[in-house]
């Protein structure tokens, strides 16, 4: 989840105050922010949270974003993209500086969330900054060493565009149950050995787990890519109750 509004949150969850202890660069456009907090009782893969910031006359912005760290991990990392029309997210990745604080709220969601212990095989498709909350996973799935089967594709406008390119490579190079796969959908370089396209029912048709594995499926991105691909997998047999999707965007509830 990438800026969404936030809306209704359970009462029980409630804000706390949250310091940046650091800052690293993942594309031009994104970075991802390493959270100290004190009391900071863990999350499940999939979660998000909500970020508030106050400004000094008072005020306040509020959107949500996805977990981008494993579960386990004793700091909170979030990864934001840059949005040239946002109030937060050009704060978060370019202004902020280390020990500077924000307001979190969660962690929120327990739906689209995915444990070891569910089992497999996992099939995860992203788009763009889809890919944090995938990328939960791919953590949580390598930091308890699990064997499960799990197949992930990713999509990105360029090369430079693809969040997390060196740890996947790394991950995928080391655990032959990881199958990494991506596709440009604006310009590739030369010796791509990847897709080059938007994802369709013929690149579904190769990657995803046959419909009688019954895979469990995790869809994140924009709203339009998110209905596509769900569509495509759906028409290709696989039971809609075990795709678990999330978007944002302009339909998505509102991004920053």
């Amino acid at each position: 989840m990438q800026g969404t509004e936030a809306f209704r949150r359970p009462p029980s969850i409630r804000w706390r105050t949250a310091a940046l202890l650091g800052r690293v660069t993942e594309t031009s456009s994104a970075a991802t922010l390493e959270l100290d907090l004190a009391d900071w009782s863990g999350h499940t893969a999939g979660q998000h949270v909500d970020v508030r910031l106050t400004a000094e006359d008072g005020y306040q912005a509020q959107r949500s974003y996805s977990i981008a760290s494993a579960p386990g991990e004793p700091r909170l990392r979030i990864t934001v993209e840059r949005l040239e029309d946002g109030e937060v997210s050009p704060y978060l990745v370019e202004v902020m500086e280390p020990g500077d604080v924000m307001e979190v709220r969660g962690p929120i969601g327990g739906w689209f969330v995915w444990r070891t212990r569910d089992g497999g095989p996992l099939l995860l498709i992203g788009g763009g900054s889809g890919l944090v909350p995938l990328m939960s996973m791919v953590r949580h799935r390598s930091t308890t060493g699990s064997d499960l089967p799990a197949r992930l594709l990713l999509s990105a406008k360029t090369e430079a565009d693809i969040l997390y390119r060196d740890e996947l490579d790394e991950l995928a190079d080391r655990d032959p149950g990881l199958d990494v796969r991506a596709t440009l959908t604006r310009s590739a370089p030369q010796g791509w050995d990847g897709y080059d396209r938007r994802v369709d029912r013929e690149m579904l048709e190769e990657i995803a787990w046959p419909p009688q594995r019954h895979a469990h499926t995790f869809v994140c991105g924009p709203t339009g890519f998110v209905e596509t691909v769900a569509e495509a997998l759906v028409d290709l047999g696989h039971d809609p109750e075990r795709i678990r999707a999330e978007r944002f965007g302009p339909t998505g509830g509102g991004s920053t």
